[in-house]
């Protein structure tokens, strides 16, 4: 009973301590190649939750940190460009706007084994719809193709990153608008 006292305690100073760590600022309202810090999506649901999982990643891992409208940070190195993660590997991408994606451009599931489970893909600045032909050729090589904004995109693969989920990410420069 002692232990839930002290966690109860404690949970509404560690919180506080993280609200002020994480300023908000809305990445709408910034300057051009302005960097913008990425949203945690991870929930306090307690402090043994809390504990565990703040900044608990390994080295080795890849961790998107920052974007601007041109390139992303990661593990604090800065990418200008577009990006490819499998896993853990991280490589430049040639498409520069979103109609520049296509089968060949994610050849590579051709023969990349084993297979991720999905191909989270960040389409700019805003959701795009995906053209038939790209859906069926994610389908074909086994994988669930998520389309989303680039933002949320290098988010959801930190996290399915970090719960070890074999996940790929194809990702444009947030300021991609088109």
């Amino acid at each position: 009973m002692a232990v839930r006292q002290r966690a109860v305690t404690a949970l509404p100073k560690l919180i506080e301590s993280l609200r002020k760590e994480c300023p908000r600022s809305s990445p709408l309202i910034s300057t051009p190649n302005q960097a913008m810090v990425l949203p945690s999506l991870r929930r306090a649901f307690s402090l043994y939750d809390q504990i565990n999982l703040i900044d608990n990643v390994p080295e080795d891992q890849l961790r998107f940190q920052r974007y601007t409208d041109t390139g992303f940070t990661v593990n604090g190195v800065h990418y200008e460009g577009s990006l490819l993660c499998i896993g853990n590997l991280l490589m430049s991408w040639t498409p520069k706007s979103f109609s520049q994606i296509t089968p060949e451009s994610l050849s590579i599931f051709k023969i990349l084994r084993p297979v991720p489970e999905i191909l989270i893909l960040g389409c700019g600045r805003y959701i795009q719809p995906v053209d038939p032909e790209l859906r069926r050729f994610v389908r074909s090589t086994g994988m669930k193709l998520e389309p989303v904004d680039s933002r949320n995109a290098s988010s959801t693969y930190n996290i399915l990153n970090e719960e070890g989920r074999m996940v790929a990410l194809a990702l444009l420069p947030y300021g991609v608008s088109s």
